[in-house]
């Protein structure tokens, strides 16, 4: 994905963790931050959750593809913005340059985070997502929701 953060070489980064611990955190009504990988943990959580309530039981791969991508891309609130649900816990931007590169950093990780999502839950000759994934649709993690 194009953005401004480089290309992870790791083999497990924050957005595995976030897809790896989406299931378990989704029972959470609260989360101890005890740092900024945290915070960014939380806003993966909470976009899965997004993800999720936009496909259904019959949703083809190529059609949650397309969904999701919109998602990625579409306009969203970001820490500072007066409908970013969790102000209180994200430091706001300092000027319009901080504004734009937190916005592209999370733009790119929604989009590979949403391209995750889609490999997670469709097996490889699946034709509908897991119903494993899609049952925590109405889960809400903290009682939050970034929609």
């Amino acid at each position: 994905m194009l953005g401004p953060a480089y290309p992870s070489q790791l083999d497990y980064d924050i957005i595995d963790e976030s897809l790896d611990l989406f299931r378990a955190n989704s029972f959470f009504k609260n989360f101890e931050i005890k740092g900024p990988a945290d915070r960014v943990l939380i806003y993966g959580i909470l976009y899965i959750s997004d993800c999720l309530s936009k496909l259904s039981s019959n949703t083809t791969r190529n059609e949650s593809i397309k969904i999701l991508t919109n998602l990625s891309l579409d306009q969203f609130a970001v820490p500072g913005d007066g409908n970013f649900p969790l102000n209180s816990l994200y430091q706001s931007p300092k000027d319009r340059a901080e504004y734009d590169l937190l916005k592209q950093y999370l733009t790119q990780f929604r989009q590979e985070l949403a391209s995750r999502v889609i490999e997670r839950i469709y097996d490889n000759e699946s034709t509908t997502p897991s119903k494993y994934w899609l049952a925590f649709t109405r889960r809400r993690f903290m009682n939050k929701s970034l929609a």
